[in-house]
This record gives structure tokens, sequence and C-alpha cells, in this order.
């Protein structure tokens, strides 16, 4: 089998009315993605979803179109869409970093795969370990009332695990925690994510002050780079710390094990450039005596699937414990994909057809398209 084309679209989707995001990294409306097509001459055709973000990696919708068009495409066509090892190993030859660009044409070659042979992916990783994966839904960080209407939302979808979105000033941040901690009631675990914005003194006083809340987990407190800051964070908090956005790469993943600066790695394939590489970072996470669990970066519904095969696939991958961010298509307009996908919640199923599972709607893809 060859790769004979690889086709690259951008899709803007709104998120719907009041689900609008804010977190420490800013506001969204809107989700300036792009859907990967790989054609090979069998007549397969993989599917993948490149969720990028400037302030996530860099990557802009614009940058991962060129990076496509001008070097992974014509290094890529005439290769087998099988070998996957080689296909990664070409990527990583070509142009450095730009993980949800590579993580996009990943994701279509294993699709390939698990089409190929008729299988689900998450058989292709080994073969399911669980068939639901428990999710949590997120509160953004709104003031103290909409925290609140926000998370009696969630609540009465039946969610079982809610996470708020911290970061921004101390004092409001412990008064929305508290505030959505008191809706919940003893029962049901919540999380907070600060995406980077405390200060390590910040991160200190408002997990100090957190400690009657009873956090399930704190999720990246402070900026990425100083393992060190981190683990000392970790050591006096009264609850785990989640890395997010300080472990993109096997390295990042090797180092915090050895600074101990992490209870949880959140990973995804799109942040590590791939399912392959977050497998990687599942193996060390294992050998460090570490869980895991899927984090996320609003994706539709292609990359969603993608995300649920791997939380399928890998025991260290604790979504009972951790609930994960499965979510994308809750907060969208649109998913792209002609069935939805069951997410429960509580928890939500991991598709069982061949490859990812799921079929490009190409209705919607012509009313979200930007071409």
């Amino acid at each position: 089998m060859k790769i004979t084309r690889i086709e690259a679209i951008p899709v803007c989707v709104p998120l719907k009315k009041g689900l609008t995001a804010r977190t420490a990294h800013g506001e969204l409306a809107t989700s300036p993605y792009v859907i990967i097509r790989v054609y090979t001459d069998q007549g397969l055709i993989g599917l993948g979803e490149g969720t990028i973000s400037p302030l996530w990696s860099g990557e802009t919708q614009q940058s991962t179109i060129a990076a496509i068009r001008d070097y992974l495409a014509p290094a890529l066509i005439g290769k087998n869409p099988l070998e996957l090892t080689a296909i990664r190993k070409t990527m990583e030859s070509i142009i450095k970093l730009n993980s949800f660009t590579k993580a996009a044409i990943e994701m279509a070659m294993w699709d390939i795969a698990g089409k190929a042979v008729g299988l689900p992916v998450c058989q292709l990783l080994g073969g399911k370990v669980r068939d639901r994966i428990r999710i949590k839904l997120v509160v953004w960080a709104r003031d103290t009332a909409g925290s609140v209407a926000m998370a009696e939302q969630h609540l009465a979808m039946g969610v079982t695990c809610i996470k708020v979105k911290t970061g921004l000033d101390p004092e409001s941040d412990i008064a929305r925690v508290r505030a959505v901690r008191e809706v919940c009631g003893p029962d049901i675990p919540v999380t907070i994510d600060s995406n980077c914005g405390w200060t390590v003194q910040q991160a200190r006083y408002c997990l100090r002050e957190l400690t009657d809340s009873r956090l399930l987990l704190s999720e990246q407190p402070i900026p990425p780079g100083d393992r060190a800051a981190m683990a000392e964070i970790r050591r006096d908090s009264p609850c785990p710390i989640m890395a997010d956005e300080s472990i993109f790469t096997l390295q990042d993943a090797w180092l915090l094990s050895v600074h101990r600066a992490a209870d949880i790695f959140s990973i995804y394939p799109g942040k590590h450039g791939g399912i392959a590489a977050t497998g990687d970072i599942v193996a060390v996470a294992r050998a460090a005596g570490l869980r895991c669990t899927i984090g996320s970066n609003l994706e539709l519904g292609i990359g969603t699937a993608a995300m649920l095969h791997v939380a399928a696939a890998f025991p260290e991958v604790d979504t009972d414990s951790f609930p994960a961010d499965t979510i994308g298509p809750f907060y969208h307009e649109a998913d792209l994909i002609k069935e939805p996908l069951d997410l429960g919640p509580p928890a939500a199923v991991v598709p069982s057809g061949p490859g990812l599972g799921v079929e490009l709607d190409e209705v919607q893809l012509k009313k979200w398209r930007t071409d």
C-alpha cells in the first residue's frame, strides 16, 4: 500500500453559546483546526485532526497547512502508511516540533491501519483494558455565580467529576473553587486547572487555602520549565499534582519523573506528536510508578476518537481514578463526524468500528471549512 495524497482542510467551528472558554491562557470562542485526509492506492482513506493552537504549541492553521504542503506530504507520498515507525522517523527528520500537525497525520495512518485489517485502533495498541472512559466536565474561569450555574448544568447531565479553571487571580480562584465544591457536595470529586497561571508563591497559598475543598488533583499550577519548583509544590501540596503544559515530549516525561515533579501525567496524541508517541510517554509513567489521564485541547470528533482509543488501551491511563477530558464535542457547535460519539456523561464509550471508528460528515465539513 502506498500514500498517494495528503489533504489538509482548514475548518473553524465555534463553541456553543454559553460554553465559550475562559482560562489563564485567555478566552476562546472558536476553534480554527485542520482536518486531514490521507489517500492510498488501495482506496483506503485515513482521517486525522490537528487541534492546533498558537498558545499551546506555536502552531497555527496556516502553519499546519504549509508544513504539510511544503514539507511533510512531499516526503510521505509513496510510502507505506502501515510502516508507522518509518513514517514517524521521516516526519521528525523533515521538520522539528509541530506536534499537533504530525499527530494529525500519524492519526490518519492508524486509521488506515485499522481499516486495512478491520480492527479498531485500540486493538492495534494491544486491546482494550476498559470499555468505558470516565469523564469530567469543565467550569470555565467565570465569576462565582456563572461558575455555579455551569457546575449545576454539568451535574444535571450526570457527570461525576468537575474541573474548575483557576490561575487568574488567587482570591477569585479560591472563591470559585469553594462555590463549585459546595454545589457538588462531598461525593463529587473536584479538580482544578491553573493552566500555568500561578506563581510558585500563589500556588502554595491557593492549594493551602483549598485544603478543605478536598481536591482530587491540581493541574499545572505553575508555568513549565522549573521542575524543581514543581517538585517543591508537589511535596507541599495537600492534593496530587498533574503535569499538562510541562509534558510535551518523551524527555519531558523522563525529567518530570526524575525530579518527582508530578503524580499524574495529562497525555493526549496531539500534544505528543501522535498515538505512538503517547504510548512512549505512558511507558515512562509505568516505569516511574505514576498514573496518566487524558487531557484535551478541545478536540472535535476525530481527535476525541483517537483519545478514547488511547484511554482504552493502556492500564496506566487511570480514568476511573482521574477522569478524562475527552469532552471537546460537548462544547462545539459541530463535531464533523456522521455519528456522534457516545461521550456520556458519566463515561464515554470507545468507538468499535475499524480504525478510529468515525466517518467524516461531508455536509458538516462543507459548512465549517474555511478554504
